[in-house]
């Protein structure tokens, strides 16, 4: 009996045996597959914003907010005004080979190695302002979005990681994210406003296409040009607009994935500052090296300036070797105490001047010189002391 139970049991709890598992809804799969690809800065934990090194370090690696459609509604807009403008010269040009090739035709080959070299020099000479024109946008396009001029070798490094495919990351990009979904939506938009735009001038010029049999062809070539410069000018225009908004995206987007987690934030004060605990035992280290040395530094002063109770500024200055007055030491309260007991046991001047000892105290570190500012009120102070040391000499006890 236990061991006809114990077998039930098994055989109730084997995987083999288990009932069928329910089918998963439809919806419930697809929330599976990644709504965390929709996830924000703030759900990644980057609630941060980027630090100025971190925007730099990336505008250094070529990583800056830019926007494509800035720069290709330029590099269509300027090439188009510069047809437009350049046009009567163009269709000179262009009247001339024809007529150059028919009337050569008749007498040379045309495949005479000086025929095709008059032809490429005309065909280079018109067609040279488009191009120096769509180089000049597209540098100035991107010139404008890095705010001046970015060289950076990084983004055409080859890596490993991207010779590799990575097809979920891609996916993820351009279907389930806002930045895909934003570029679908845009893609649409463009097409749909071409569209329209040339329904619209197409129609507006039906009458005139359609009477375009009664002209020369002449006539007919120039309307056609018309038409054409018309509705790149009309279309370029509204791809500028577009690209407007584009950009303020992109920059969203960019800036949030610049943001940072706190343990990054903390980790770049750590690179750049130098981490806390070491720069507290420093410090210490510091403070103690300077107190040890503080008798000799008093000592050598030239004269002591006390709040009289509060702060006291041990200043040196020898004319011959120093540029300027300088620190030696400085204390609040109890060292300020310390510093006059020292002064006074070595018969260094302690002279009295309250604005003057909380200036120097609070912008002075000790071993710098005194700022330009003070240097008045001090010469006032020292040249007290040194014609004080100029009587003892004279008159010593």
């Amino acid at each position: 009996m236990i061991i006809l139970a114990d077998t039930k049991k098994t055989v109730k709890n084997s995987p083999l045996f288990a009932p069928p598992e329910k089918e998963k809804p439809a919806l419930s799969v697809l929330a599976g597959i990644g709504f965390q690809w929709f996830a924000s800065a703030e759900e990644e934990g980057r609630t941060e914003e980027p630090s100025e090194h971190k925007l730099q370090k990336a505008r250094e690696e070529g990583r800056v907010p830019k926007s494509q459609e800035i720069t290709g509604a330029l590099v269509l807009l300027l090439p188009a005004i510069t047809l437009v403008i350049t046009a009567p010269w163009l269709f000179k040009n262009c009247v001339q080979i024809v007529r150059f090739y028919f009337e050569k035709c008749q007498t040379s080959n045309i495949r005479d190695p000086a025929l095709l070299a008059a032809f490429y020099s005309y065909f280079i000479k018109m067609l040279l302002p488009l191009f120096l024109t769509a180089i000049v946008a597209g540098v100035a396009g991107n010139m404008i979005q890095t705010k001046g001029f970015l060289f950076s070798t990084k983004p055409i490094e080859p890596k490993f990681s991207k010779i590799l495919p990575k097809f979920g990351e891609y996916f993820k990009k351009t279907l389930f994210s806002f930045e895909g979904a934003f570029n679908i939506v845009k893609s649409i938009g463009k097409v749909t406003i071409i569209v329209i735009v040339a329904y619209m001038i197409i129609s507006s010029e039906l009458k005139n296409l359609l009477a375009m049999s009664n002209v020369n062809m002449w006539q007919g070539v120039v309307f056609v040009a018309k038409l054409t410069a018309k509705l790149l000018l009309i279309a370029a225009a509204i791809f500028l607009v577009i690209s407007v908004p584009d950009y303020l995206v992109q920059r969203r987007q960019f800036m949030e994935s610049m943001k940072m987690t706190k343990q990054e934030v903390k980790e770049e004060y750590k690179e750049l500052e130098g981490d806390p605990l070491v720069k507290s035992r420093l410090r210490r280290r510091m403070n103690e090296m300077l107190r040890q040395s503080m008798p000799k530094m008093v000592a050598e002063a030239d004269v002591v300036i006390t709040n009289p109770t509060h702060f006291a500024c041990a200043i040196k200055y020898d004319k011959a070797t120093m540029q300027g007055p300088v620190l030696n030491a400085k204390g609040a309260d109890s060292l300020a105490q310390r510093i006059k007991a020292i002064a006074r046991e070595n018969d260094v001047p302690i002279v009295e001047n309250r604005p003057l000892a909380r200036a120097i105290y609070a912008e002075v570190e000790v071993g710098r010189m005194i700022p330009e500012q003070y240097y008045q009120t001090l010469a006032v102070i020292l040249a007290k002391v040194y014609s004080m040391d100029a009587k003892k000499s004279k008159n010593p006890v």
